[in-house]
């Protein structure tokens, strides 16, 4: 009689991978008391795609604590968005501020 082809052996238990979540970032809206309100929301309206009532919260939150979460991103988009956001202010010669830091 033939030879029986064995079946591949079976694992105790199927290792899983799994793939970890990058770390996360929040983006912050620092006060000043230079930069127009106004401005500042079409800034938050064309960087992050916020809506303007949404925006001007932000804005307000920032204007009367001096400082304000405005969203959170992965590392790399959390750092384009803070600069491309303080990059507009200093193109119009205003001293807005995005930072970005760990969230916890």
């Amino acid at each position: 009689m033939p030879d029986a082809v064995s079946a591949p052996p079976k694992t105790a238990g199927k290792a899983e991978t799994r793939t970890a979540r990058p770390p996360l970032y929040k983006v912050l809206l620092h006060n000043d008391d230079f930069t127009p309100r106004d401005f500042v929301v079409g800034v938050l309206g064309s960087v992050f795609r916020m809506p303007i009532e949404s925006a001007h919260g932000v804005m307000l939150t920032a204007h009367t604590k001096g400082c304000c979460v405005v969203a959170v991103f992965t590392h790399e988009v959390a750092e384009t968005k803070a600069t491309q956001a303080t990059d507009m202010g200093k193109r119009e010669g205003y001293p807005l501020m995005f930072t970005t830091e760990p969230e916890t």
